[in-house]
């Protein structure tokens, strides 16, 4: 009899997960049962905001692979709108519920992956039933706020509430859409993945672009009328509103893991070893969203929600399950966004984690420019780089820029991922044109400028 691996969640680590098994082991070895409770397979969540800005055509553009395609040509059987219930590790087996067909099933496994991602942070006040809330997780949630936007009755003024990656790219796609669009955080700046600083400078081109921005305003409730949201109230008053965003950032999608006895971390994500074994439990593996890693820097564990995380993940997964050997070797918390035409990149840890960390350290901000001064287009680039004192180790970078500056942290990312000390960044053999770059790159001005600050 054919083992049989069950994959509970459909998407990045899940899907990766079960193809890289499949490529190993053929189906009269492996039987692979996926189950996802939503309506779509391996899609891109990142794209939703520039789908629904009307950059991107529609939803089958963010698809990397349909259901159809894992039946057929994976000889997976894939099971759409399936939501697990239940494990039941004693006797091997997934308690499953047809969301539209209805009924009960139970299913054994052999191996189990599972790949329930992350949830959207959702405060006790949007659980409302006025008309015009929406998360933003899924393409589901891009489906309905689409249909939303569109809809003969169209909105014309909006709040997003949360200032992380999905805010504020959601802020602008609104804009773009035409519509008054505010952006409330409770905190003290928007993209706080970043350090005060250099958030600021993400702030004034939301600001340029034309949104309005709320900070140290939590929301503590919502006003309807006639079945639809009207505005969010908050201690300075209610903000009227046609349609509200949630984008307050997500949780580790682990409730049900917690309730089969998988042993979570400090981060509320289950744990996992470097091959994405669940410890003590034969056969059990977890990836993507809802696992925590290693922070290469800091060595604490930490749950860092990326769409790049969980296909790496998924794919060592399944090398293990496949019969083959591979490691997930952590993360340095690299991620790009934009704002209108400013980028913006980060890796490795912010001050307030750098000192909560136990690191002593210096931070500097360098300013350059993105190509030669003299050649048409250059823009100016910010760059901040925190390195350990003394013996000035890269722990963290941050760059904001009007041009070619979000791909540059990729440069500081092999650094820091390398151990590397801004000493040893001052000598990098960078590629140099004037279409490309000053003579002096920002990030070796930058570590020129750490070094000097560290005064050894």
């Amino acid at each position: 009899m054919a083992q049989r691996l069950i994959v509970i969640g459909g998407d990045a680590a899940g899907m990766s997960a079960a193809s890289q098994a499949r490529r190993r082991r053929d189906s009269d070895d492996l039987e692979i049962v996926v189950f996802e409770r939503g309506h779509f397979t391996s899609y891109s969540a990142c794209g939703i905001p520039y789908w629904i800005s009307g950059l991107v055509p529609g939803p089958e553009q963010l698809i990397a692979r349909d259901p159809e395609t894992f039946r057929t040509k994976y000889a997976m059987d894939v099971r759409m709108r399936h939501e697990v219930t239940a494990i039941d590790l004693e006797r091997r087996e997934v308690v499953a519920r047809d969301l539209e067909g209805g009924g009960e099933i139970r299913e054994r496994f052999d191996d189990l992956v599972y790949a329930t991602g992350a949830v959207p942070v959702k405060p006790p006040w949007a659980d409302s039933d006025a008309g015009g809330v929406f998360g933003m997780q899924t393409l589901d949630d891009g489906a309905a706020l689409r249909d939303w936007l569109d809809a003969e009755t169209q909105p014309r003024r909006a709040v997003v509430v949360g200032g992380g990656y999905i805010g504020v790219e959601i802020a602008e796609a609104l804009i773009q859409r035409g519509l008054s669009v505010t952006l409330v955080e409770a905190g003290d700046q928007p993209m706080s993945t970043v350090d005060a600083d250099m958030g600021e400078l993400v702030a004034d081109a939301m600001r340029g672009l034309g949104i309005t921005i709320r900070t140290g305003l939590p929301v503590t409730g919502l006003e309807q009328r006639d079945g639809r949201v009207s505005a969010v109230v908050t201690a300075e008053g209610p903000i009227p509103t046609d349609v509200v965003v949630l984008g307050l950032g997500v949780r580790p999608n682990a409730a049900l893991a917690e309730a089969a006895g998988l042993p979570l971390g400090p981060t509320g994500a289950i744990r996992v070893d470097r091959r994405m074994r669940v410890p003590g439990l034969a056969g059990i593996w977890a990836a993507g969203d809802c696992v925590e890693t290693l922070h290469r820097v800091s060595g604490l564990p930490v749950n860092v929600p990326l769409g790049t995380h969980a296909n790496k993940q998924g794919r060592v997964a399944g090398i293990n399950i496949g019969g083959g050997y591979a490691t997930f070797a952590g993360v340095i918390g690299t991620a790009v966004t934009k704002v209108c035409e400013l980028e913006v990149g980060r890796t490795g840890l912010r001050e307030r984690e750098a000192t909560s960390a136990g690191f002593d350290f210096v931070s500097v901000i360098a300013e350059s420019t993105s190509r030669a001064g003299y050649y048409p287009g250059a823009r100016t680039m910010t760059v901040k780089l925190i390195a350990e004192r003394p013996s000035g180790r890269l722990l963290g970078a941050q760059i904001v820029g009007w041009s070619e500056a979000a791909k540059r942290i990729d440069t500081l990312a092999v650094a820091l991922w390398n151990g590397m000390t801004v000493d040893d960044m001052t000598s990098l053999d960078l590629g140099y044109a004037p279409p490309y770059a000053p003579v002096w790159d920002p990030v070796l001005i930058a570590a020129r400028k750490a070094v000097d600050a560290l005064d050894r």
